[in-house]
């Protein structure tokens, strides 16, 4: 009989488990934590939408659209796509189902994302992401305080040293078109040095030359104007204001006056947190105002401003992150003793505490394994304790064992616990006291 080939995972994809797992969650759980202080509101989306979603709002000529979309048909005849981004996703769903009555909303996502690319480090084909979206709110504030959002996520994660956050203005519809114009030209003057990407780039789409990494489009792009001198009054004071909401909350920026977004759709701010710190300087989290988009969807002008963050690479950014460790091991000696343990297990997790039940092997070893997860304490029942409807208590810090009911258990644990965060609290009170002590010296 021939042996059965164990499947392989499709390339691209990940099985995420141990530290990674515990590196995503808390991610996760930092966002949804940041989120509700901001007051955005969580949202489903469907994995996959009708490819014209993503078209329109994507662009029938861009890469992602033409060669990375995993788009098919259904058995119905219908065109479908897995989202590639969550953006487009969120407005088709502001406008079927009549958000705008709510408007401004500021809502939040998290989950997979599908693209076909070569895979690398930190890049695959189902990832994901963490989405933020202000839609209905046309004033630089909305900007700011996305802005805010954002680095608070990142220090919270403690993440934020070493990605800078780079800030550029697209302008309004003037400024873009009066820009726009610039940059063929200059392009034009210079299409015989340009690569083959930019010279099909300047018919389609020339904003998107500023992108390119190819050396000798490099040259050109330097020399290219910048859309400071093409900007009109009124898009220099929405700048300023968001530049102004910045520095006003202690969020630090720098200028880059060649980050742009390549569609028509996008207006004013752009923005990128950058690092080095996963190799050449990558993206981390990015987004801008894209306040044509929902017309190009169908619906009537509607401002909004969003951003997108990779959950793996912030991930990848995370300090050692510490396992979870069980607080309470459970060791039952005989049969009789693990259906007694099961129901003690129980009753201490609905009481809030981690338990785990190690009831194979040797009682050193089972002792070992209890000490090696970290746990607290170790709870042994055997014949003895049936009977007596205690258990033994050892506490593994100490080596003290004491005979216990389950209400004394619970008790000594709440200390146990009370004892560590007091302990904790200590320590950051010390560590404050030196750093004021140093702000001190520096005076």
């Amino acid at each position: 009989m021939a042996k059965v080939q164990t499947p392989k995972p499709v390339r691209g994809t990940q099985d995420i488990f141990g530290e990674e797992q515990e590196r995503f969650q808390h991610v996760v759980e930092t966002f949804e934590r940041v989120r509700r202080l901001y007051g955005f509101k969580g949202v489903q989306m469907p994995v996959f939408e009708p490819t014209a979603v993503f078209a329109r709002s994507l662009g029938e000529t861009t890469d992602v659209v033409s060669k990375e979309m995993y788009s098919f048909e259904d058995r119905g005849g219908d065109s479908l796509t897995l989202r590639p981004e969550f953006t487009a996703g969120i407005c088709r769903a502001f406008l079927t189902n009549g958000w705008q009555q709510h408007a401004p909303m500021k809502l939040s996502a998290h989950g997979p994302l599908f693209r076909y690319e070569r895979p690398q480090k930190g890049r695959y084909r189902q990832f994901h992401q963490l989405d933020a979206e202000i839609i209905g709110a046309g004033e630089a504030a909305a900007d700011v305080e996305l802005l805010c959002f954002a680095d608070q996520l990142l220090n919270e994660l403690g993440i934020s040293d070493g990605v800078t956050l780079q800030l550029n203005t697209l302008g309004d519809a003037e400024s873009r078109e009066a820009w726009r114009a610039a940059l063929v030209e200059h392009f034009s003057d210079h299409q015989a040095e340009l690569s083959d990407d930019s010279k099909t780039r300047l018919a389609k789409n020339p904003l998107r030359i500023l992108d390119s990494k190819a050396p000798n489009d490099r040259v050109i792009v330097d020399q290219a104007p910048t859309i400071d001198a093409y900007l009109t009054g009124e898009a220099s004071e929405f700048f300023a204001q968001v530049t102004e909401g910045l520095e006003a909350c202690n969020v630090p920026w720098t200028r880059d006056s060649r980050l742009v977004r390549g569609f028509d759709y996008y207006r004013h701010t752009a923005f990128e947190f950058v690092t080095d710190r996963l190799g050449a300087q990558g993206t981390v989290l990015g987004g801008g105002r894209f306040d044509g988009l929902i017309e190009a969807l169908g619906g009537q002008p509607t401002p909004a401003v969003g951003w997108a963050a990779g959950i793996e690479r912030l991930g990848m950014l995370l300090e050692e992150m510490p396992s979870d460790s069980v607080e309470l091991a459970i060791i039952p000696m005989g049969d009789d003793a693990t259906v007694r343990a099961l129901s003690v297990a129980n009753e201490l997790r609905q009481s809030k505490f981690s338990t785990e039940m190690f009831g194979r092997g040797k009682i050193k070893k089972r002792m070992a394994k209890a000490n090696q997860v970290g746990a607290k304490a170790a709870i042994i029942i055997g014949d003895d304790e049936i009977a007596s409807g205690k258990v033994q208590f050892k506490d593994l810090k100490t080596g003290e064992q004491t005979a216990l009911d389950i209400s004394q258990v619970i008790e000594k644990m709440w200390d146990l616990r009370f004892s560590e965060d007091l302990d904790s609290l200590g320590s950051d009170i010390e560590s404050l006291e030196q750093e004021v002590a140093q702000l001190g010296d520096a005076d």
